[in-house]
């Protein structure tokens, strides 16, 4: 990918909703090319689409936090399903190296998260856990959540 393909990513991370105009304006470039780049990084599947952050995702459950979980055996599978189905889990991650999983957790107070902690442990295959509390979240190109 071209040096100016990844501003233009850049500046669409820090703005999806920026007009070709502006785009082409903070990129120095034309509106005509500012499009044609758009339409091939998409064709390429560069970019994949675009979302919105609301509010409500940022603010309907203010404690968020991540926990590693270590497991025993071949049970990832079952346990992956058993997180995704708790209402406090919004990603369950597969990865390597010291944890096996990696879950995202958000809920309305610290207490609910130490009840859903508790219950994660308690379910048959994990082995050993570490929860970190996340207090501020920069995304690429945005002001902290």
């Amino acid at each position: 990918m071209e040096e100016t393909d990844q501003r233009l990513i850049a500046e669409l991370r820090r703005d999806g909703r920026a007009s070709l105009s502006d785009l082409a304006e903070r990129l120095n470039l034309s509106r005509a090319t500012v499009r044609a780049r758009m339409e091939r990084l998409m064709s390429r599947g560069e970019i994949a689409g675009f979302t919105v952050v609301t509010r409500g995702d940022v603010t309907a459950a203010p404690v968020r936090g991540l926990m590693m979980i270590g497991i025993e055996g071949r049970g990832g599978e079952k346990i992956m399903a058993r997180l995704s189905g708790l209402p406090a889990v919004m990603a369950v991650h597969s990865t390597n190296g010291k944890w096996d999983l990696i879950v995202e957790l958000s809920t309305q107070t610290l207490l609910e998260l130490d009840e859903v902690i508790h219950r994660i442990r308690n379910i048959e295959g994990v082995m050993t856990s570490e929860t970190n509390l996340l207090l501020s979240t920069r995304r690429a190109g945005r002001r902290p959540a």
